[in-house]
């Protein structure tokens, strides 16, 4: 099969806005570009819409107008299936209907030369089933890509178990000289990234579901101490929770009802409402209002007057610096045994949390008040954090590590006492979900980190998070967790037992 090259023609079917910016970035790339839908008015629509974005980009100085003359010029619209019979690659961009794939590829095929590549931007339907149809499934391959097309880099090469690797490898090769940033996958539900994103929103419903803190506070956490452009909620507003509990609901259907992917009821009850989010004016905000309602911050208290560090501090070690870069002076206790932690005022002990509520943490370790700190990406940069008392604390003991970190300039909400609090849980299971990726032979380390960088924008690829955060300490915090629940929601991949015992990080 040979090689494809910018001189040969690329053919997109489905003119909806996933296909457009696919035309676009291939006809930016040099490619002669046909682009068809069944629905004739659908193309003028896309081509009238592309010239208007082709405006602002050329007045933003991102774009020559006559490099936008030249790149709608490549652009052919097409009134017939036929007339895309002279295209090397055929990229389908359209409804998410297995029966309608199915149609179109075998009408394609007719059509194609031999050497044609064949390609589907599903986002969700099995590669191997689309292709059983086809006289030679073996040159179907996934190209998913993430909308916006032109600005997210990240494009999923999916292979079925008919796929030929070379029309795969053609496949990575046109997407990383159409400027993206391709991974290879194997054709599994969710592929990549459906599938490793699920906890991101599932974590967030689940504490939301136990009482933990309000919708905006819980954002608030994941942006300002996890380092997420956004919170789980209101990007599932942004999405539509239609489709989210739909994808949430095929995966968990798909992975015949694992409880790791569990749907939400409190999504469930939002979707039989009519509230979708922004889409309809209303999801777990109000858009028909002037103002979103704030997070919850705790008012000014004073500071600790002495503070203690105590064993190995571990994830809250750089509070060390940052205290003493305030002229802040911790002491040493003498007896180094125990787990690390911080002493405030000789009786309030504050430790990073570990999976396990404080008030199991209190009852059973430490034996004085206690307030947990929940994970931040980088705690000398995060604006905010989070903090737990354990239910015997009072609340002069809570202001005590409010304090702590008030002086710190940072904004302090205090969540109910879940075990493993926010962000910290979600990063683990988002590491967890990776490495059963990764185990379970759909994609290597490397790609999962890519993936999930590239395609949601997480500051940092869940493996390499969990590299930072300590194998070990994640795996604690799921096993706690799995302790605590008693469920197999929390189970630990067996990759991450694997690496931790082998003391090496993915390879």
């Amino acid at each position: 099969m040979a090689p494809l090259h910018v001189s040969d023609t690329v053919a997109v079917v489905g003119a909806g806005t996933m296909g457009t910016g696919i035309a676009q970035i291939a006809a930016a790339a040099g490619h002669s570009v046909l682009l068809y839908d069944t629905w004739p008015d659908a193309v003028d629509r896309s081509l009238t819409a592309l010239e208007k974005t082709l405006e602002r980009v050329v007045a933003r100085g991102k774009m020559t107008p006559e490099e936008r003359l030249a790149l709608l010029a490549r652009i052919t619209p097409c009134g017939e299936l036929a007339a895309l019979k002279t295209a090397r690659l055929v990229v389908e961009a359209i409804v998410e209907s297995l029966e309608i794939k199915r149609k179109l590829f075998a009408d394609v095929e007719e059509l194609v030369d031999d050497e044609a590549v064949l390609a589907t931007n599903t986002s969700s339907i099995s590669i191997t089933a689309i292709g059983s149809g086809l006289q030679r499934p073996e040159r179907l391959v996934g190209m998913h890509f993430f909308n916006p097309v032109p600005l997210m880099a990240l494009v999923e090469i999916i292979s079925g178990v008919a796929t030929d690797p070379r029309v795969a490898d053609m496949a990575y090769e046109r997407a990383a000289a159409w400027g993206k940033s391709p991974v290879y996958a194997r054709s599994t539900p969710g592929f990549i990234v459906n599938r490793v994103a699920r906890p991101f929103y599932a974590e967030a419903l689940r504490l939301l579901q136990e009482g933990a803190a309000e919708p905006e506070t819980l954002d608030a956490l994941m942006r300002e101490a996890g380092g997420f452009r956004m919170g789980p909620f209101e990007l599932m507003d942004l999405i539509g929770h239609d489709v989210n509990f739909a994808v949430t609901r095929s995966v968990f259907e798909a992975y015949y009802y694992d409880p790791r992917f569990t749907p939400s009821l409190i999504q469930q009850e939002l979707v039989e409402a009519g509230f979708l989010g922004r889409k309809s004016g209303r999801g777990f905000f109000r858009y028909d209002e002037a103002e979103r309602p704030q997070p919850q911050t705790a008012s000014d208290v004073d500071a600790p007057s002495s503070i203690v560090a105590h064993g190995d501090l571990g994830l809250l070690a750089p509070l060390v610096e940052l205290l003493a870069s305030k002229g802040i002076d911790i002491g040493r206790a003498s007896d180094e045994t125990g787990g690390g932690w911080l002493e405030l005022d000789g009786r309030v002990a504050v430790a990073m949390t570990d999976g396990r509520s404080a008030t199991e943490r209190m009852a059973t370790e430490l034996k004085k008040p206690l307030v947990l700190v929940d994970l931040a990406r980088d705690l000398a940069q995060a604006t905010r954090i989070g903090l737990t008392p354990a239910d015997q604390a009072t609340e002069s003991d809570r202001d005590l590590a409010v304090g702590l970190f008030q002086q710190l300039d940072k904004a302090v909400s205090v969540i109910s006492d879940v075990p493993g609090m926010l962000v910290m849980r979600t990063v683990c299971m988002l590491a967890n979900e990776a490495a059963d990726a990764v185990n379970q032979g759909v994609c290597d380390a490397e790609s999962v980190d890519t993936a999930m960088r590239k395609g949601v924008n997480y500051p940092l690829g869940p493996m390499e998070w969990a590299r930072r955060i300590g194998l070990g300490y994640v795996v604690g915090v799921l096993s706690n967790l799995a302790t605590g629940y008693g469920e197999d929601r929390y189970r630990v991949s067996p990759l991450l037992r694997r690496l931790l015992f082998a003391g090496a990080g993915p390879r």
